[in-house]
């Protein structure tokens, strides 16, 4: 081989570098862009969804879902952009509000498949929607509808001891480990709140009781 033909190669090797290259960083623009939609349209939609407003919920869940799907088409191809800290971690946002509606809607959890997720974003959502069944179970028993706190609260407890069965490395996880303590220190004093709740609705119903006696004695 001539040194000619040996530069040619290499120049027409390098070329084609250069073209996948600006291919991914044309998709990664879009990605970056498309990343922060889907944050944005989460956190409306978690906020929405404490403050029970579900044809707005609806909507927003819509829009989200649409933009998941476009990001995740746009980079499957290209698996330095899909495992990228700004994809996975938009992907756990949107699994937060998926696993959060669903906990509060009574309906199924959806699998990391069905979603188009990693499996890691999956359960770093189901985590983060843990912990944001605490605000829900704070409104709840400020208005007396204990049953549906402890129902929520259930839910936390399952939650907690799912999560501490992945012993797996961080590498892997994506943090899990981490979020697992966070969403059993909301556990805790989350169960404290209701208890205490509990405790004073009971009391409130037997001091009423015995001033009805009293009254009517």
């Amino acid at each position: 081989m001539t040194l000619q033909h040996l530069n040619e190669t290499m120049e027409k090797n390098a070329e084609l570098v250069r073209s996948r290259f600006e291919e991914i960083d044309a998709v990664r623009e879009k990605a970056y862009k498309l990343s922060r939609d889907v944050v944005r349209l989460s956190a409306n939609t978690i906020r929405a969804i404490h403050r029970s407003e579900w044809q707005s919920v609806d909507e927003m869940l819509a829009k989200t879902r649409a933009a998941v799907q476009d990001l995740t088409n746009s980079v499957t191809p290209f698996p330095q952009l899909f495992w990228a800290g700004y994809t996975q971690d938009c992907l756990k946002e949107y699994a937060e509000v998926e696993h959060t509606y669903a906990f509060i809607r009574q309906l199924p959890i959806q699998s990391y498949e069905e979603l188009g997720i990693s499996e890691a974003a999956w359960l770093n959502g189901l985590a983060e929607a843990s912990t944001e069944l605490r605000r829900r179970i704070l409104d709840i028993i400020r208005h007396d509808h204990s049953g549906e706190a402890e129902q929520l609260l259930e839910i936390m407890d399952d939650v907690y001891s799912l999560l501490i069965t992945f012993d797996f490395r961080d590498a892997i996880t994506n943090g899990l480990r981490r979020r697992t303590d966070q969403v059993r220190a909301v556990l805790e004093r989350t169960r404290g709140d209701v208890t205490n709740s509990l405790r004073q609705s009971k009391l409130e119903a037997a001091l009423s009781t015995f001033e009805k006696s009293v009254s009517e004695g």
